[in-house]
């Protein structure tokens, strides 16, 4: 392959998500930049990618440093192939400052189409589709109000992400500012326990619905009026 930044998306759950596309270019790659050297080395067997490519771990901690060897490594002829843990590459997920480094350097980017958790998400909940905001993880503590805020605020679906433990807290953080909004919380897409939940606030305000505290979370609102 040629030198250049190949941004690959991997499987969020169903190994069949991968494409013909992700599997030549980990396939050829000289490099593969991953979160996890080992989990990307399980991938890798569970998919039969045969690969000589070096394995380099890039995550959140050490962002800042690898980009520019990696760059480096582009420069002098090198195809690097970036995945995450599950999904694509840059959403919510490290890759942002690797990508405007090689941008920086007049480095070829090429984005490969493919898993992300949101998208399958929004098209299941009914929501309006033709106009959305993504806005990933509320923060944890500082401006989480704010964050949950501008998220009601939206005219247009909006789309978050959440962990299993703090699911119910935010729904619950939802509801209290808006007791009639309606929701849709994608859970373990692309895996065995898929499903959607679909509610008004209302309803979990007055307990009588179930969210079980498990697996990876996408949770839709629908626009104000």
């Amino acid at each position: 392959m040629s030198p250049a930044l190949y941004i690959v998306p991997t499987p969020i759950g169903n190994l069949e998500d991968i494409t013909l596309r992700a599997i030549k270019v980990l396939t050829n790659a000289n490099i593969i930049a991953c979160e996890d050297t080992r989990r990307c080395g399980m991938l890798l067997k569970e998919l039969a990618i045969i690969t000589n490519a070096t394995l380099r771990s890039y995550h959140d901690y050490n962002e800042s440093e690898v980009s520019g060897r990696l760059i480096e490594e582009i420069a002098n002829g090198k195809s690097v192939a970036l995945i995450s843990d599950a999904g694509t590459p840059c959403i919510s997920d490290p890759g942002y400052r690797l990508v405007n480094k090689a941008i920086a350097a007049g480095i070829q980017i090429v984005p490969l189409p493919g898993a992300t958790a949101f998208v399958p998400a929004l098209v299941a909940s009914g929501f309006a589709v033709h106009s959305f905001a993504f806005f990933g993880f509320p923060p944890q503590k500082k401006g989480r109000n704010s964050f949950i805020n501008n998220a009601l605020n939206q005219e247009t679906t909006t789309i978050l992400y959440e962990s299993s433990h703090r699911i119910k807290k935010l729904i619950g953080e939802i509801a209290e500012i808006d007791a009639n909004r309606n929701i849709c919380i994608g859970r373990e897409i692309s895996k065995i326990y898929e499903e959607y939940i679909r509610f008004n606030t209302s309803e979990w305000l007055s307990n009588s619905i179930n969210i079980i505290e498990k697996g990876e979370f996408v949770v839709l609102i629908e626009g104000r009026e």
